[in-house]
């Protein structure tokens, strides 16, 4: 077997299943009719975004995103509404967790997050979402993300590195590693997908630290001061030694 071929198959192994019996869905439709409800006339859509959107999602690790679009004149702070959502949520007996953008929910065993947005004044997919581990806010485009990862050409060696983070047990916010990781394999082939994930974990490696990643629909949303340098360093340093590994099978298994 060759390091693509072994690569290939632990992407296979990993692999998330999509349409409308996977789970992913089903939570998405078992929710859908409550959140309707629960945003009345004020919403605007709900959507599928984070990682099931960008096709990036790892079996058994990652959660289902359902993103809230709600119309610019919906009453209430950002925080009332996070707020407000969580209640509603506890009440279907959906076992709410409190994150930082999201309502964390598990729905007939299946974990979600749900992500409530107002529509900036004027804007159509840029939205303004609470910050619950500030209390502050921050803008955002939803759809700008799932455009951004989904295009660049890099779904393989972004889901490869998830898999060699969720191995590892890692804090890496997936927008941050996502981004990182296209910029990594900048000008690389696309036909050489082992040796671009060695890549990546190389420049995770020697560069995560310094880098500065900023969100691409907010410059002033800084995606790398999401960790700090004592977990930038220890993220790096293991990702050093995986791309010094002699055997695939001591990176990803």
């Amino acid at each position: 077997m060759t390091p693509d071929q072994y690569v290939e198959s632990i992407l296979a192994k990993y692999q998330v299943a999509r349409g409308p019996t996977s789970p992913a869905e089903r939570l998405g439709s078992d929710v859908a009719g409550p959140l309707r409800s629960w945003a009345n006339q004020y919403l605007n859509a709900l959507q599928y975004s984070g990682s099931h959107a960008k096709e990036t999602g790892v079996r058994g690790v990652s959660d289902v995103d359902v993103f809230i679009s709600l119309k610019s004149d919906t009453p209430g702070t950002l925080k009332e509404l996070y707020n407000q959502l969580y209640r509603f949520a506890n009440d279907q007996g959906w076992s709410p967790r409190q994150q930082n953008v999201s309502v964390g929910v598990t729905v007939n065993g299946t974990r979600g997050d749900l992500v409530p947005g107002k529509i900036q004044a004027g804007y159509q997919n840029y939205h303004s979402l609470y910050l619950r581990k500030r209390d502050s806010w921050t803008q955002t485009n939803v759809a700008l993300h799932v455009d951004t990862v989904h295009s660049s050409g890099r779904l393989r060696e972004i889901r490869a590195v998830k898999i060699w983070r969720f191995l590892r047990s890692l804090d890496f916010p997936s927008l941050y590693l996502e981004l990182f990781t296209i910029q990594s394999l900048s000008g690389r082939s696309q036909s050489t997908l082992a040796e671009n994930v060695l890549q990546a974990l190389r420049t995770i490696g020697t560069s995560l630290p310094s880098t500065r990643i900023e969100d691409p629909s907010n410059t002033n949303n800084v995606l790398s001061d999401d960790l700090t340098k004592q977990e930038k360093d220890h993220i790096a340093s293991l990702a050093w030694q995986s791309s010094q590994q002699q055997s695939w099978g001591t990176i990803i298994w």
